[in-house]
Formats: C-alpha cells, structure tokens, sequence
C-alpha cells in the first residue's frame, strides 16, 4: 500500500463526527482523507482498511487506500479551530481515499445494481457486519457508471469490545435486514461459496498485515502488535467458517421482506 504525505488541506467534507476532508498529497493526487484523530480514533482507520481491501478481494469497486502523513504544520493557515485541533491530533500516519471527482451519491430511486451485484455487496456487508450501508446513508457512489463503495470505518464493530470477540464471530448479522442493496440481493445462496473461496488465509493475513503498528498499540488484551494483528485475522477466519450464519440471516432478513 502507498504512502504519500499530505501537502494542502483543501476543504472539509462535514459528515457525522469523523470531519473526513478533502487533501492533496506530495504525488498531486486529490484524496478523502480520514483523521486518526477524529471519532473512534485508530479503531475507524483500521476498519476502513481491512474493510476496504476484503472488498477489493471480492472483486468490489472501492477507492485506492492509501497511508497520509500529516505535519501538524498544515494546521498553521486553517482558521476553523476545529479543524486545527483535528490536524494537530492526527500527526503522523494516517488514511485516505482516492478522490473520485464528478462522482455522485448513489440513488436507490435511480440506480438499480444487477442481483449478482447486489448479492456480493450485501454478502460483503454481512460479513464485515458493516452498518452503514441503508437507505438513510448508503455510502455508495456512481462514478463512471460503475458502484463505488466508500465509508467502512463503522465496520468491524466488535472490535471494540474484545471480550468474547472469537466466539461472537459466528454470529449472523441482524442489522442486515436494513441493507440499502438487500431487496435486489436475490443471489446470495448462488455466490457464497465463491465470495468465500477468495477470502482464503493466505488473503486475510495479507490484508492485516498492512494495519500499521502505529495504529495498534497498548490494547488489552494484546501483549503486542501481533498479537493484536492475529486477533483480527482469527476473527476473520472463524466467520468465513461453514456455516456461515451471516448469509443465512441475509437470505431470512430479504425472505422476510418480499
């Protein structure tokens, strides 16, 4: 994964808590950069990389992920104090989004994704029990008419609480049943099998292998990085496991709904 260093901060994008903005970096690109400083911290970042790449794993449209590095000069020409402080408290490493200029928030009125596509992103939602994909906030974009997913930093959610979290991994997903794309997912039992197929070990413990140390230390109940590291892909690995709870509750929640 790339790293470039933050050079302009041009213009915030207000939404939620986390106060994501719009950079550009040392390569001249144009990025949606998320703060280790703002919201959950560390634990939103994480979500938004691991996250991030199981879907790129699937075969899902998401933006390049790339580490920023931020100098807390950046903040000397901002005059929103907000902002000062949130630059200030994210010095060092942190994440961003590849920018996708002229994009347009997905429309679930005017934009209907095919079953199969549909299927993979529920089935991809289920598993990373992501729930900010709904009607209200799909976090989804059309760029060059193709699906964009954006927004995993609520992801992972059981990585807040990390007791029990290896037994709680093969727990369906009820939240599910709001899922913006759940109507049109009709193929989940046809792709399972080979979602699941290309989320092998070998996959996951590459993906986790590129959440930085910065991001992972001093958590109890982790003696160290990599222990904090195994625990991320143990979880991972168990909810892949036959059978998998979260694509039967899918399937029940759209049953349901018809």
């Amino acid at each position: 994964m790339r790293t470039v260093t933050a050079t302009r901060y041009v213009t915030p994008l207000r939404e939620g808590g986390s106060l994501p903005a719009i950079i550009e970096a040392d390569d001249q690109g144009m990025y949606v950069l998320k703060f280790r400083g703002a919201g959950q911290g560390p634990k939103a970042l994480i979500a938004e990389l691991v996250a991030g790449e199981i879907a790129r794993a699937l075969g899902l449209a998401v933006p390049e992920i790339v580490f920023v590095e931020l100098d807390a000069e950046l903040a000397r020409t901002e005059p929103d104090p907000e902002i000062q402080h949130l630059i200030k408290a994210s010095t060092g490493l942190n994440l961003a989004l590849d920018y996708l200029p002229g994009s347009v928030t997905f429309d679930p009125v005017v934009e209907h994704p095919d079953a199969e596509l549909a299927s993979a992103i529920v089935w991809f939602d289920a598993l990373v029990t992501n729930v900010d994909r709904t009607p209200r906030n799909a976090n989804m974009l059309m760029w060059h008419r193709r699906l964009w997913l954006i927004d995993h930093g609520a992801a992972l959610y059981f990585h807040h609480a990390w007791d029990d979290a290896l037994e709680r991994s093969r727990a369906p997903f009820a939240l599910i049943r709001d899922h913006v794309l759940l109507p049109l997912a009709s193929k989940l039992a046809d792709i399972d099998e080979a979602l699941a197929a290309r989320l092998d070990a070998t996959a996951i413990d590459g993906i986790i292998e590129q959440i930085p140390a910065a991001w992972l230390g001093g958590e109890v109940p982790f003696a160290d990085h990599r222990a904090h590291r195994d625990a991320y892909a143990a979880w991972l690995k168990r909810r892949l496991e036959k059978p998998r709870a979260f694509v039967e509750e899918a399937i029940r929640a759209r049953s349901r709904d018809l």
